[in-house]
């Protein structure tokens, strides 16, 4: 039994998240009893395969499983048509059928893409996700979204594919540099601001000795995660109601994300722990929440050493209207008005309907004020 074992449950395409140190050692063991036949597609990236490649490969091996991997470029820029286009190509020429399993080891962009790809080959092929990163373990490697981005945003082509079980290896998260870790963090911080105050406690207690590299604590924040998301996503699979709660602080993200080119002058996790900062923020301006709300969430964050301002992101910045003009891009547009997660207080989110437009613009132009 792993140090956590959550299920999502959703019915026949219900999965387990095991949560685990030395999980990558074991996954043939683990993967085995869902194969048709002994073999694997294996995408990753080039620095997650040197870390761990070998090991999985070494792992599959143990079980008698036959595995090939295709290794690309990391980063953001990676989660694009031309590198999907590839990945189906190769698995095509991998002649990976529909009983066959793609494992996806890597962090958010290698899990969303190589899903993605496993949701369009011949109509839906299964697929393992193997997270390697905080973001990835915390956040996108449950729930089933997958996709790629797009000139026009980010994540606005892709499909629901649930995966067919998760391992979520706590022990990769130390090769993680700390940028990583703490981008990773943002989407940590999100779940205890979005639901669960006590869990937000937990992490102003708790944050900095775990992002030091206390194990069990990393374990322990990433279970709470996982099982808020796995709660969420039983009740929401495809995103109609309680699972838009998800995405605080990622309107504003991916606009930022979009206006910095998808590059590393600002990972996604990044942005998620700025979005949420800007998110109280203009649930402050609008009455929603005390003005000691938002204070809190920068004084947590700042304690972190993550980034939380407009002013933390390197280089220019388009102004207030053309960041407005990018977050109406955004997937969570209904009828041509932009729905906001807002909150009412720490842990006390909702979706907002139709949020003004002088507001937000506010809140931005502050922001660019600040740097």
């Amino acid at each position: 039994m792993s140090m956590a074992d959550i299920r999502v449950a959703l019915g026949e395409r219900s999965y387990d998240v095991r949560i685990d140190a030395g999980l990558i050692g074991r996954a043939g063991a683990e993967i085995r009893p869902l194969l048709s036949r002994p073999r694997v597609a294996i995408v990753t990236d080039e620095t997650v395969a040197r870390h761990h490649l070998a090991d999985l490969e070494a792992a599959l091996a143990a079980e008698g499983i036959a595995a090939s991997a295709l290794t690309l470029p990391p980063g953001e820029g990676t989660k694009s048509w031309p590198m999907l286009g590839r990945t189906v190509e190769w698995l095509l020429a991998e002649r990976i059928e529909r009983r066959d399993m793609v494992v996806a080891l890597g962090g958010g962009v290698i899990g969303d893409l190589a899903g993605f790809a496993a949701a369009i080959l011949r109509r839906g092929v299964r697929f393992v996700q193997v997270p390697t990163s905080l973001l990835a373990q915390v956040d996108s490697s449950v729930g089933g979204k997958t996709g790629v981005n797009a000139a026009a945003g980010k994540n606005l082509i892709g499909a629901f594919h649930q995966p067919a079980l998760v391992l979520a290896d706590i022990a990769a998260l130390e090769t993680l540099g700390a940028r990583a870790f703490l981008a990773g963090y943002g989407e940590v911080a999100k779940y205890g601001l979005l639901g669960d105050e006590a869990f937000f406690d937990w992490l102003e207690a708790n944050g900095p000795a775990m992002a030091a590299g206390d194990r069990a604590l990393r374990a322990e924040a990433v279970g709470r995660s996982v099982r808020m998301k796995a709660d969420i996503v039983a009740r929401d699979e495809t995103e109609q109601g309680d699972r838009a709660l998800l995405n605080l602080g990622h309107t504003f993200c991916h606009a930022l994300e979009a206006a910095t080119g998808y590059s590393d002058r600002l990972l996604h996790g990044e942005g998620v722990a700025i979005g949420c900062a800007l998110a109280f923020d203009l649930s402050a301006r609008l009455g929603l929440c005390a003005q000691e709300e938002p204070s809190r969430v920068r004084a947590h964050l700042a304690a972190m050493g993550a980034k939380r301002d407009l002013a933390d992101i390197p280089g220019d910045l388009p102004g207030a209207e053309a960041l407005l003009d990018l977050m109406g891009q955004d997937k969570k547009v209904v009828d041509g008005r932009l729905r906001l997660i807002l909150a009412r207080g720490i842990g006390r989110a909702f979706v907002a309907e139709d949020v003004p437009r002088d507001a937000l613009r506010g809140v931005l132009e502050a922001g660019l004020a600040g740097r």
